[in-house]
């Protein structure tokens, strides 16, 4: 029941920071098949960094274009592609942390960008408000978020794309998220606490 009641919480203050933090300012840029042009959507004015990307972990498949790299600790340009969304979760490194590894159980702190396939726009940012924490593993966000969360190091930047499977499925949790919609994330992870 306390866990109920957690999750409750947890999906009332998502739903909070996702109105709060509604943004759209732009589209543009970038080739994710070499023949269509993605849409571009920014949170704010970032510096880049060269940082190569890593392998996701083993099981999951890499993004073909990652969004760009970006500043950690600033917030990240998004590209949501045009072409059709993929049917499993594809996860790729964009700043490779060296920090504490993020293992099932811990807590994490992180802050986040939210993009959709359906707006191609970004309709949640937690740099707008404050950080936002969960326990990895522990069903208190999507799946998509606890499977592809894990291995990730404090300091790094990665990139999620959720398949409504792993997401919120046939659900609309709010606005800007539709039924079956495929997620575009990109999360700075802050802090574990194991």
């Amino acid at each position: 029941m306390q866990r109920q009641a957690k999750r409750r919480n947890n999906t009332r203050r998502a739903v909070i920071i996702g109105a709060v933090a509604v943004v759209v300012i732009g589209t543009g840029a970038l080739l994710f098949s070499g023949k269509s042009t993605p849409t571009t959507t920014t949170t704010a004015a970032s510096a880049t960094t060269t940082t190569s990307a890593s392998t996701p972990p083993a099981t999951i498949k890499p993004i073909a274009n990652p969004s760009p790299a970006g500043k950690f600790g600033t917030a990240p340009t998004v590209v949501v592609p045009t072409t059709p969304p993929p049917t499993s979760l594809e996860v790729s490194d964009l700043i490779n942390g060296s920090g504490a590894v993020a293992k099932s159980g811990d807590t994490l702190e992180v802050q986040y960008v939210l993009a959709t396939y359906s707006t191609h726009k970004v309709i949640q940012s937690s740099w707008t408000a404050q950080p936002f924490s969960f326990k990895l593993g522990a069903g208190q966000v999507i799946t998509g978020w606890d499977q592809g969360m894990v291995g990730m190091r404090v300091g790094g930047r990665r990139e999620l794309i959720i398949p409504p499977s792993l997401g919120y499925g046939a659900n609309s949790p709010g606005a800007g998220i539709a039924k079956n919609d495929t997620l575009v994330f990109v999360v700075d992870l802050l802090k574990v606490t194991p």
